[in-house]
């Protein structure tokens, strides 16, 4: 495990997205089909996938579902986030978490400087990283108390 890790390092690079102008319904389709609760919405009209919003389920069912709104007439722009908070690759951990509890996030689009999606850090993902470094402290909790135990009989 690298001694410091950053958003680049513990991204998920295989990201589920949707476009802007895709109808809510299919949008809600891949969440299902890829068994995820959100998509970054990119927009690829220049060169690579420049993000410009996330759609949660969340989003889906308070702005349509719950209105009653057909979904297959709403558009993924009308009904996502709009303010973007990204990371950028070479963001430590600890700036992802701070940025993820001071604006109430769950999960962080990854970009490069130019915008471009990278990947996805979510809080699950950070989750499990401290549980790793949690069990790798017990395993050396249990190394040294092994090691007394047959140092000193």
């Amino acid at each position: 495990m690298s001694e410091t890790l950053n958003a680049g390092d513990i991204c998920n690079r295989i990201v589920s997205f949707a476009e802007p102008g895709m109808a809510v319904l299919r949008a809600a389709q891949l969440m299902r089909d890829h068994h995820v609760g959100s998509l970054v919405v990119v927009d690829e009209s220049g060169v690579g996938r420049h993000v410009v919003g996330v759609l949660t389920d969340r989003d889906i069912v308070t702005a349509v579902v719950a209105k009653e709104v057909d979904p297959s007439r709403v558009l993924v722009e009308d009904v996502m986030s709009r303010e973007l908070v990204t990371a950028r690759e070479d963001e430590s951990v600890s700036a992802l978490l701070r940025t993820m509890r001071q604006k109430g996030l769950r999960r962080l689009p990854v970009v490069t400087p130019a915008g471009m999606l990278v990947g996805l850090v979510t809080l699950d993902d950070l989750l499990s990283l401290a549980a790793e470094q949690l069990r790798e402290m017990a395993l050396a909790i249990e190394a040294e108390q092994t090691r007394e135990r047959k140092t000193r009989p």
